[in-house]
């Protein structure tokens, strides 16, 4: 698909011949040679960078006295995750509240793309997105599980607590840890792709009012859906990092 934004043109313009010679050299090879980039990792790429230069604000004004707008949304966003991971996660949450907080406000934004700006395809409706964050998040939780348990102590999550069982249960749970990355890609993905299609087609058919129920839908759906996904990555790695009594 040819990019429409300027700033994908101007990432292909300065690193695309780069990346393709790399990509090509693990076997990828792109579908545009010399500009591998596209507007839906482009609109990744602004979100992180936005997200980057809020912290670095919000770290470079701290101020206990008079706190400016960015530093009490930010506590705001600090208290909200710390509240859901010590309910959660529990004790020791502090470890994994930066990454879950993270995920959350990535997976928001980028939600938010497609209802600020409709001409636009909302990132997160692209399945390589959420995809992305899925198999980012199974590998955190994983290594964290092994790092806190030992190989050996995690693994036994897997086989059970009836030894005699153990052939059976540890393909299984094998099977339900790698369909969480199925399971987080399809909801985030299904749920995104379904709203954008409903904005989208209501616009082009009712150019005002109806659109207007509809933008508040997407509105809805998008904080749920970032909600979700921060809440079960803290269930599965409350869940990697628990110990067995």
């Amino acid at each position: 698909m040819e990019a429409k934004l300027a700033f994908t043109h101007f990432l292909n313009h300065l690193f695309g011949g780069v990346t393709t010679q790399v990509l090509q050299t693990v076997g990828y090879h792109p579908a545009v040679p010399g500009a591998p980039f596209d507007d839906t990792f482009a609109l990744e790429l602004a979100v992180t960078l936005l997200l980057i230069a809020f912290f670095i604000l919000v770290r470079l004004t701290l101020s206990i006295e008079k706190p400016n707008p960015a530093q009490q949304v930010a506590e705001m966003i600090h208290e909200f995750s710390s509240t859901q991971c010590d309910q959660v996660i529990g004790h020791g949450y502090q470890r994994f509240q930066a990454f879950v907080t993270c995920v959350g406000l990535f997976i928001l934004l980028n939600n938010f793309i497609g209802l600020l700006f409709p001409t636009l395809i909302t990132p997160t409706s692209k399945p390589a997105v959420p995809l992305g964050i899925a198999v980012l998040t199974f590998l955190y939780y994983n290594f964290h599980g092994v790092r806190e348990q030992g190989p050996v102590g995690y693994l036994k999550h897997f086989a059970g607590p009836v030894w005699w069982m153990s052939p059976l249960l540890f393909p299984v749970e094998v099977i339900s840890h790698l369909a969480r990355i199925m399971s987080l890609t399809i909801r985030l993905y299904a749920n995104m792709l379904a709203s954008d299609l409903l904005t989208v087609i209501f616009f082009s058919l009712i150019p005002f009012l109806a659109p207007a129920v509809f933008l508040g839908l997407h509105f809805a759906v998008s904080i749920i859906q970032a909600y979700v996904f921060m809440l079960l990555s803290m269930i599965y790695i409350a869940m990697a990092v628990a110990h067995e009594h």
